[in-house]
């Protein structure tokens, strides 16, 4: 269920010679490394591409800018998550929820995310690029969950699209919102008891918490 590298399609539409996997990987993973070194303000084009052991000018024949280049560098990291089938929608929320915490306990996905974030605040166009280039590819982890409930009879099916998409949205702002605030801005830990908890609350609902 991975999605390819956000660089190997050609993103910016350019023509020329087949792009290369390996240097994609390394110029991505330089990127990660030098925020996490320097920071949003202090990261130059020509900081990554030192680190990455490339010209300058095959960063840009990539990427336009910084901010195209760090959104890919945080987009490639929220690709490798996965919903494996573990037999119950239940099951399978908890594993992703932990899976999607360990991923921000690591250093440069914790500061790569936070930057981008900060910095999209004052800039739409870095707004744009993060929603088409994580939030609308992770949805697909919604949407494979809810179908896999679905065929399990867990889920009722949604015949109106639009429904359909609104909920998948809404799923998807719930969890990762939650998740997200947990680990990187009140900094509690999302261990197994927190997502069991979490995962019950959002399986029934308010109404249906256990107040005993």
């Amino acid at each position: 269920m991975r999605n390819p590298c956000p660089g190997s399609s050609s993103p910016h539409g350019r023509t020329g010679r087949p792009r290369s996997v390996a240097a994609d990987a390394a110029i991505l993973a330089a990127t990660r490394d030098a925020l996490v070194d320097l920071g949003w303000s202090k990261l130059t084009m020509g900081d990554v591409s030192a680190r990455a052991g490339v010209a300058k000018t095959t960063l840009y024949r990539r990427w336009a800018g910084k901010n195209e280049l760090v959104v890919d560098a945080v987009a490639e990291l929220f690709d490798a998550l996965e919903l494996p089938d573990r037999g119950s929608l239940e099951a399978d929320i908890e594993h992703v929820v932990l899976q999607f915490a360990q991923l921000l306990r690591r250093p440069e996905a914790r500061t790569a995310l936070m930057a981008v974030v900060a910095e999209s605040t004052r800039d739409e166009a870095l707004r744009d690029r993060i929603r088409s280039a994580i939030v609308d590819r992770q949805k697909r982890l919604v949407v494979l969950g809810r179908e896999r409930a679905q065929a399990r009879g867990e889920l009722p099916y949604e015949e109106d699209e639009s429904v359909a998409a609104h909920t998948t949205d809404l799923i998807f702002d719930v969890i990762a919102g939650t998740v997200v605030h947990r680990a990187l801005v009140s900094a509690e830990p999302v261990d197994e008891v927190w997502v069991s908890a979490f995962t019950t609350l959002l399986m029934h609902g308010l109404q249906g918490v256990d107040r005993s």
